[in-house]
């Protein structure tokens, strides 16, 4: 009969940094907070997770007894300054679509327990950081993140992979709680610049940098465009800040290389101008919640990033976007961009832009001339 002292065993031998148990129970709690928040959440419907069918193990394996938590710490090694000053940490080593990395480890665990007899799944719905919570393994932050109890030094740069099994563990001991320190005056609460969050460990996703990033409709309000800073995809503003996450940051970590050797892919300036060749084989397979129906999101998010940076070396190819790009939305946030950035050159490049385009980038034209004056 295989212990659970031996599957942490293999758990730790495959890199992961902690595993944890608990049982397949419903998840009646996380279910409510769904049926309370459907409009804060029924977005997650129209992009194929269906979160209520996961509140419950035995809609994903009808036999199912236990769920094994593997604890994975997505930030062991540091990133280029570039890249995860625009993009989100745990999108940068992400292998879903590559399968090169922790997809291997997974499928190695799986492989272990399949050897001794144990059918397991690994749902994409099931409430992951919920149930490593109730295996005993952390808390949650009032940032609504999961922090870890014994990894990543108590912070919150880790991913939770539950395994739903047909096979009975002990359980751990619940710690399904906000468990942040007093002193910390709600400092992620103050640090969202677009205000979603909402205290009290809750988030209205809706306005979370993250989702603005790759499930925003429509070119970006007015009123976000400068909040949302320089993320392009996701964003780590309340991790940033968080007391129990300095730990963490303080040390000094080895480069992941991995990451490194595709900066240059990332570049923003190629991002821009990138046609589907490129976005296919050198972003999406990394970052792939947007499809390229949606490069145009891609485009716009990059050039609000270059508005932001009030860098004047960006003027040319925001001046470029907004003569050839073919979306409104994309030649708007052009504009806007280089009003932000300012200067003759910018201005010159949005003059000459007037009259040719549909009324709702000639707004923006105007309305980033309007700032010159």
């Amino acid at each position: 009969m295989l212990t659970e002292t031996a599957i942490i065993e293999e758990g730790k031998r495959l890199g992961f940094e902690d595993v944890g148990f608990t049982t397949a129970d419903p998840f009646e709690d996380h279910k409510r907070l769904l049926m309370e928040r459907r409009e804060e959440y029924g977005w997650a419907e129209s992009v194929g997770l269906d979160l209520l069918s996961g509140v419950d193990p035995k809609n994903i394996m009808p036999g199912a007894q236990s769920i094994i938590v593997l604890m994975e710490v997505y930030f062991r090694k540091a990133y280029p300054r570039s890249m995860e000053g625009c993009f989100g940490r745990c999108y940068l080593d992400d292998d879903r679509v590559t399968r090169d990395g922790l997809y291997q480890r997974i499928k190695a665990f799986r492989g272990f327990l399949r050897d001794h007899g144990i059918d397991s799944k690994t749902p994409f719905n099931l409430p992951h950081r919920v149930a490593a919570a109730r295996a005993g393994m952390g808390t949650f932050g009032k940032n609504c993140l999961f922090y870890s109890n014994s990894v990543a030094r108590g912070g919150s740069w880790t991913l939770p992979i539950a395994v739903v099994v047909d096979r009975a563990f002990a359980p751990g001991t619940a710690t399904v709680k906000t468990d942040c320190p007093d002193w910390c005056r709600n400092v992620c609460i103050a640090a969202c610049p677009t205000r979603a969050l909402k205290g009290n460990s809750r988030i209205d996703p809706r306005k979370c940098i993250s989702y603005l990033t790759y499930f925003g409709e429509g070119i970006t309000p007015l009123e976000l465009r400068e909040p949302m800073g320089m993320y392009v995809y996701g964003c780590d503003r309340c991790q940033n800040v968080c007391p129990r996450n300095r730990p963490w940051l303080a040390q000094e970590l080895p480069m992941n290389e991995k990451v490194l050797a595709k900066a240059n892919d990332f570049n923003l300036p190629a991002l821009l101008h990138m046609d589907k060749t490129y976005f296919e084989t050198k972003i999406w397979p990394h970052m792939f919640y947007m499809s390229y129906n949606d490069i145009w999101r891609w485009k716009m998010n990059v050039a609000r990033v270059m508005g932001n940076s009030r860098d004047g070396g960006y003027i040319p190819d925001l001046i470029r976007a907004l003569e050839e790009n073919s979306d409104d939305r994309v030649k708007g946030m052009a504009a806007w961009a280089l009003g932000n950035i300012g200067g003759k050159d910018a201005r010159r490049g949005l003059e000459s832009a007037r009259g040719k385009n549909f009324a709702e980038t000639e707004n923006e034209i105007e309305s980033a001339l309007a700032r010159f004056s």
